[in-house]
């Protein structure tokens, strides 16, 4: 097994699917010990069971602060201190501006981006205790590009980055805090999003033959990404939003 993350106890958000699952289980096989957080119970037991004793799963809703709270706890309780944040979780919310509901509208500020900064919150003191300690936020190019019907969505990954950089700022040197922004990836999510488009199955061919290297991203290439970011390796990069979409907006 690779070490990258030996000794480095972190917290995943989104663990149970897509993105947040491969970025888990990169982890863990570089040796970290991981609080795995999301709110499918099924999912979860499943994938903390396939990880092993390295991994915890605790259930629940990311948009809650005593939920992130309890995270933080956990990952003390169960593995003694707190090295790495990777914050994951996050929904579409689609509709247009004057459609869009209120509850919706609300429910996705508070999953993709008050989510940052309740967990971000409570675990910046145990973070401040260890060498080497990172924040990492998967955000989107939905920060730097605008789709139809994604108005809550964009604005949040928008605000998401001006946090990120204001974090990076105010608690450096001992923290180090980034940002990943993935183009179109082969998860749920991405199929779920297909459908602000009337054919979606086109739509996300379409956005596959737009990037530059004609694929979707794969869960996988994200998950490097992040592990580099959080690793020793980028001992010299915070405040970055890092953008990994196959080229896409350079098309």
């Amino acid at each position: 097994m690779s070490t990258k993350l030996k000794h480095k106890v972190c917290i995943v958000t989104g663990a149970t699917s897509g993105m947040g699952k491969a970025i888990a289980t990169s982890f863990v096989s570089q040796g970290a010990q991981v609080v795995l957080s999301g709110r499918n119970e099924e999912r979860g037991s499943s994938l903390a069971k396939e990880l092993g004793e390295n991994a915890f799963f605790l259930s629940g809703d990311v948009s809650l602060p005593e939920y992130n709270d309890q995270l933080v706890k956990k990952a003390i309780e169960h593995f003694g201190k707190l090295d790495i944040v990777s914050m994951n979780a996050g929904i579409l919310g689609l509709g247009n501006v004057t459609d869009l509901p209120l509850e919706l509208w609300k429910n996705t500020m508070d999953i993709n981006l008050s989510s940052l900064f309740y967990l971000s919150k409570y675990a910046i003191p145990e973070l401040q205790k260890n060498e080497g300690s990172s924040i990492l936020i998967n955000a989107s190019i939905a920060a730097f590009k605008s789709f139809p019907n994604h108005p809550a969505y964009c604005a949040s990954k928008a605000g998401s980055l001006a946090l990120m950089r204001q974090m990076a700022v105010e608690y450096a040197p001992k923290i180090r805090v980034n940002a990943i922004c993935p183009g179109p990836v082969d998860t749920p999510l991405l199929w779920d999003s297909a459908k602000a488009f009337q054919e979606p199955k086109i739509a996300v061919q379409n956005a596959a033959n737009t990037t530059l290297l004609k694929r979707l991203g794969k869960p996988t290439d994200i998950a490097n990404l992040a592990l580099f970011l959080v690793s020793e390796e980028a001992s010299w990069i915070t405040g970055t939003a890092m953008t990994i979409d196959g080229g896409i907006l350079n098309a």
